[in-house]
C-alpha cells in the first residue's frame, strides 16, 4: 500500500513581472541604448520612450510605468519643470549627467526618489536602484551626493566665535577651549581615516541614516555598519553626533 507524502514539494512560484519603465531622455544615443540595455533582461522592460517632459508625461499616463528614468536638460519641456506632474503617476529616477549643486537639490526637493549620474554606475546597480526607488528606498550616486554636502557646508552660517552645538551641553571654557584648538587642523589627516571612511562620514555629518548610506555608496548596510565601527574607533567616539562634532572640528 502506497502512502501519500505527507510534505509534496511546493510548486514553484513564477517570477515577478519585469519592472516597467519610462526613460525620458532627448538624447537618442542614451535613450536606444537604456531602452537596449534594461529590454533586454529579464527583470526590467522599457514601455516607452519620451524625448522632454512633456512627453514623458503623456506617455507616463498612457502607459503608468513602475519608474520613471528623467533627463535633467531637455528641450521644450526640462526634466526639473515636469518632475512635479510626473512624480504623481509614477516614482522618478533622474537619470543625467548634470550633477550642479542647484540640480540635484531642486530635483529632490520636488520629489525625485533618486539621482544617477551617469558614468557613476553598472548596470546591476542601475536595475537595483531602479527597483529601490519603485519601494521607496532613495539612491544617490557619489557626485550627486558629493554637490549636496558641498552645499550643506555652503549654506553653514559663518561665526567669528565657534559655536558650540547643544548636544555638547553648555559652553564651559573647556569646551570652547578644545573646539578652538581642533578648528585650525586638518580634520581628515588628524583622524587618517581613508577615503572611503571620510566620503561615509560626510554622509553621516549631513544625517543620512546607514540605509541613505548605502544607497548612494551602492555598498550594503553591513558594510557601512563596519565602516562606522572602524570611524568611531578612529576618531574615539561611541556616537554619531559626537564623531559628527568631531569630524566638523567643533568638539
Amino acid at each position: 500500500m502506497q502512502h501519500s507524502d505527507p510534505w509534496p514539494e511546493a510548486p514553484s512560484l513564477p517570477p515577478p513581472p519585469p519592472l516597467r519603465l519610462l526613460v525620458a531622455d532627448d538624447n537618442p544615443v542614451v535613450r536606444a541604448g537604456l531602452t537596449a540595455l534594461l529590454s533586454g533582461r529579464a527583470d526590467t522592460t522599457v514601455v516607452a520612450e519620451a524625448t522632454d517632459g512633456r512627453e514623458a508625461y503623456e506617455a507616463a499616463v498612457r502607459h503608468r510605468p513602475d519608474v520613471i528614468l528623467l533627463d535633467v536638460r531637455m528641450p521644450g519641456v526640462d526634466g526639473i519643470s515636469a518632475l512635479p506632474h510626473l512624480v504623481r503617476l509614477a516614482p522618478v529616477m533622474m537619470l543625467t549627467y548634470s550633477h550642479e549643486t542647484e540640480t540635484v537639490r531642486e530635483a529632490l526637493r520636488l520629489g525625485a526618489g533618486g539621482y544617477l549620474v551617469h558614468g557613476e554606475f553598472t548596470t546591476e546597480q542601475l536595475v537595483r536602484a531602479v527597483r529601490d526607488v519603485r519601494e521607496g528606498r532613495p539612491h544617490v550616486t557619489p557626485g550627486a551626493t558629493k554637490a549636496l554636502l558641498s552645499a550643506l557646508r555652503s549654506s553653514a552660517p559663518a561665526h567669528t566665535e565657534p559655536q558650540v552645538p547643544q548636544f555638547l551641553g553648555k559652553n564651559s571654557p573647556q569646551v570652547l577651549s578644545q573646539l578652538q584648538s581642533s578648528m585650525g587642523q586638518s580634520v581628515r589627516s588628524r583622524f587618517r581615516l581613508s577615503t572611503r571612511e571620510a566620503e561615509i562620514m560626510d554622509l553621516i555629518a549631513s544625517g543620512m541614516t546607514n540605509q541613505q548610506i548605502a544607497a548612494a555608496c551602492f555598498i550594503s548596510e553591513k558594510t557601512v555598519k563596519n565602516h562606522i565601527n572602524r570611524i568611531f574607533a578612529k576618531l574615539q567616539t561611541a556616537t554619531r553626533s559626537q564623531a559628527a562634532a568631531k569630524w566638523l572640528g567643533v568638539a
